[in-house]
């Protein structure tokens, strides 16, 4: 009888760890943020007249810069996806920290974008008429003897 019982036992700790890997982690879709996490408490440390430098130190370097004119902006992304476990990824949230700055490198202001203000643009997808024969690489060579 207690060899019986010691089987059982072992038989059920082997089952109790094969169940343990079985855990929701198999889900279908996982959340997760791309880019820069923009925290509140960051974006409040941020007002005008302070340098570039303490932007860097409070935000970190911009994903993207702009330059137009005497004025700058650097752009912090976050976006918040959904990704299925087949690879589909849905865009859930956008959000985009514009910093402006003078001349002087100092804030002019701050904005904070979401997927609302953007706007969808259109790829073109046809080609440039050219005068002439379109050639290939190896026509053009052939050409030239």
């Amino acid at each position: 009888m207690p060899l019986r019982l010691a089987k059982a036992s072992v038989a059920a700790a082997v089952l109790a760890v094969a169940l343990a890997g079985c855990t929701s982690s198999t889900s279908l879709v996982t959340k997760r943020t791309q880019g820069y996490e923009i925290p509140d408490s960051a974006l409040q440390q941020i007002r005008p007249g302070q340098s570039q430098q303490l932007v860097t130190l409070v935000l970190g370097s911009p994903q993207s810069t702009n330059t137009f004119g005497d004025q700058s902006a650097w752009y912090y992304v976050e976006t918040k996806v959904q990704q299925t476990s087949f690879g589909m990824t849905m865009v859930q949230e956008r959000t985009v920290l514009a910093v402006y700055f003078d001349r002087n490198k100092k804030v002019v202001d701050k904005a904070v974008y979401g997927l609302t203000d953007g706007k969808v643009v259109t790829i073109e997808s046809r080609r440039t008429p050219s005068f002439g024969e379109d050639r290939t690489f190896i026509e053009s060579i052939m050409s030239s003897f």
